[in-house]
This record gives structure tokens, sequence and C-alpha cells, in this order.
């Protein structure tokens, strides 16, 4: 981690406390489109354990939530055709924030403020464990990625695309 102090409770690491998820919070300096390289470089761990969180919509403009490998990229089509809609895309960002509750680079997938459905590329779910956003730019949270079918209860799908 590259600072020692702690976050105040988030939306996010309140629901993880209800839920008696065991977590470790990880504080990194947040950079303006840094992403989840930006993370992955300071935990020292590979990008592909950092788990971005997206908010996207169906061709309703019903919100949904896809978490992905930081360093892959979503595939609309085949998320479309795995859960049965005609089109997927990303929202704005006001929408998104919106429908999450939480700003642009800070959002995560634990208490969202409106209840959405929640897709998880199903390769997350085999690594030992994952950085995910703990609900406030520049802090994530270490978990066991099982979490996220048990506790969140997400769907694994196959979406993803190497960037």
């Amino acid at each position: 981690m590259t600072k020692k102090k702690t976050v105040s409770e988030t939306p996010a690491t309140a629901w993880l406390k209800a839920k008696k998820v065991p977590y470790e919070e990880g504080i990194y300096e947040y950079v303006e489109h840094g992403g989840t390289s930006q993370a992955a470089q300071c935990f020292g761990v590979d990008e592909h354990n950092v788990v971005k969180t997206l908010i996207m919509q169906d061709e309703h403009e019903k919100p949904l939530v896809v978490l992905m490998h930081g360093d892959y990229e979503v595939s609309t089509k085949n998320l479309a055709r795995e859960i049965g809609k005609k089109h997927i895309q990303p929202c704005k960002p006001e929408v998104a924030q919106r429908n999450s509750g939480y700003q642009v680079g800070g959002t995560s997938p634990f208490g969202t403020k409106k209840n959405m459905p929640i897709y998880v590329e199903e390769s997350i779910l085999r690594l030992p464990f994952i950085y995910i956003n703990g609900g406030r730019r520049g802090f994530n949270v270490k978990l066991d990625p099982k979490i996220l079918v048990d506790a969140l209860g997400a769907t694994p799908v196959n979406c993803a695309n190497p960037k």
C-alpha cells in the first residue's frame, strides 16, 4: 500500500461489514484516467487482479453492473448475447453516477444506490484475490473474488476482450 491510513466508511465498506465480508483496505494516489493500471502499480500487483466496476445499460436504458479485469475490455456484443439483451452500452458518466451513487472513478459494486443486476467475468472468480473499488477514488478493497457471487449475487459471464 502506498499510504498507511484508513478511509472513512463508504456505502461499500458499510455493505461489506454488514455482510461480514473480510477485506483489506488499499489506499493509493488517484490519477485522472489512471484507471486500474495506476492501482495495480501502487499495490504492486498484476492489473489482471484489479477489477473495474462498470455501469452499463441495455436497450431499454435499464442499468446493470459489469465487473471486468483491469487489463481487459467488455465485449458488449457478447455480454448482450449472454444475458438475452439486444444491445448493451456504457452509461454516460452522469447516468452512471445517478444509478450507482458513486463518483465515476470511485464506483463500487457494493452498496449501490439502485439495485441493479451484476455480471462478473467468470475468470475473475478463479483468482486468489482481487482489488476492487471501495467506494471512493483512490480506495480499493482486497478480498476473495468468490464473494462476488456468494454475497453480492453476481452472475458469471464470458465477455472479456484483451485491450
